[in-house]
């Protein structure tokens, strides 16, 4: 009888033992596999949810998380007002559901910046373009905004025909067109006219 409960202690010990050491590998596992989670797939997961963007140039984006793509996100900041904003100047998230999306499919993962950026293009519609750096001033390394209207993009640039936000794109409305690398674009939010 003594030694069916020394026997028993020791199964239990065993028991114990091996528990925590299932444990400690599935918590290994689950570390090893969160790193390889990309920050695309990460945000996919709190699609449809409020969320708040930090740029680098200081800019914050609050709204609903609507779409992404591999290097932009999509947020509707209110009714009929939405921005696209550039992930290589996002530098912190808050608002993420605790859930992890999947990665992108093949059409969505070719819908880049540049792409997302053509249709706006297309739209014809006027925008605000925050971008990163200003005239060299005391201000230098935060956010200018510009407005204006998207006439193309190019592979690595967009041509802005700068305008007030309130008119439509006409020739006598423009006072000039700029070039502006892909690589400055933070945020492009859709104007109201009127």
């Amino acid at each position: 009888m003594r030694w069916e409960q020394l026997f028993a202690d020791l199964e239990a010990q065993y028991d114990e033992l091996e528990e925590a050491q299932l444990q400690a590998e599935l918590a290994e596992r689950q570390r090893i596999e969160f790193g390889g989670v990309g920050m695309v797939a990460r945000l996919a997961g709190s699609v449809d949810s409020p969320v708040r963007l930090r740029t680098t140039g200081g800019t914050a984006v609050s709204g609903i998380l609507r779409r992404l793509g591999p290097d932009w996100v999509l947020i509707g900041e209110a009714p009929g007002r939405e921005a696209v904003v550039s992930l290589a100047a996002v530098s912190m998230v808050e608002g993420l559901t605790a859930a992890t999306g999947q990665p992108l499919g093949a059409v969505a993962g070719r819908l880049t910046l540049r792409s997302a950026l053509r249709g706006v293009a297309r739209d014809r519609s006027p925008v605000s373009v925050t971008l990163l750096g200003s005239n060299g001033g005391p201000d230098a390394g935060t956010g200018t905004d510009v407005t204006g209207t998207i006439d193309r993009v190019g592979a690595d640039f967009l041509e802005l025909a700068l305008h007030a936000a309130w008119e439509p794109r006409r020739a006598g409305s423009v006072r000039r067109v700029v070039l502006v690398p892909l690589a400055a674009v933070i945020v492009v939010r859709a104007q109201p006219m009127g």
